[in-house]
């Protein structure tokens, strides 16, 4: 007998981040895009994918919101999980998780900002060069903005039931 019952929005929300994770491992982001094929790279595509769903189910409602904390979770697990299988000691995860839900929320803030619009006209590719390209000589910046774009434009398009059920079909492109 199970103590706590799984909750749907929870589900859906796990199944949301695996998604995420497929998508971000996209041999294309790293091969033509150039995202560096480091473990901070796949931070910043792991980021970026939750980020653009989190957009999707902003303001639509309870459930929304519910399956976006289950995304939420699932994605702070994930970053728990990883830096443990990296060999980081338990005492000095807590810090080191400190440090990520910082650079989390300062790139939902940043990314929640560019789009709506609000500060610079290419806010979104001043975003990706200095987190996703940070360091890399003349990346292709508009390349993975037009991708972003893209790929925010497609999840608009997508029914929302679909997105409480933890299913996501993302844009090839």
């Amino acid at each position: 007998m199970r103590l706590f019952k799984k909750r749907p929005e929870q589900e859906a929300g796990k199944r949301l981040y695996a998604a995420c994770v497929v998508q971000a491992r996209r041999p294309d982001l790293y091969a033509e895009l150039r995202t560096p094929d480091t473990v901070e790279g796949r931070f910043e595509q792991y980021t970026l994918h939750v980020i653009l769903l989190l957009d999707r189910l902003v303001r639509q409602g309870p459930e929304a919101g519910e399956v976006s904390q289950g995304l939420f979770d699932a994605y702070i697990r994930s970053l728990d999980d990883a830096l443990r299988e990296m060999g980081v000691g338990d005492l000095s995860v807590g810090k080191k998780m400190r440090k990520l839900g910082e650079a989390l929320y300062g790139r939902l803030r940043s990314y929640e900002a560019a789009f709506e619009g609000a500060g610079e006209a290419d806010g979104l590719e001043a975003i990706l060069a200095r987190t996703v390209y940070e360091g890399l000589e003349a990346p292709p910046v508009s390349e993975l903005a037009a991708y972003v774009h893209a790929q925010r434009s497609h999840l608009a398009t997508l029914p929302l039931r679909g997105l409480l059920d933890g299913q996501v079909d993302w844009s090839a492109k």
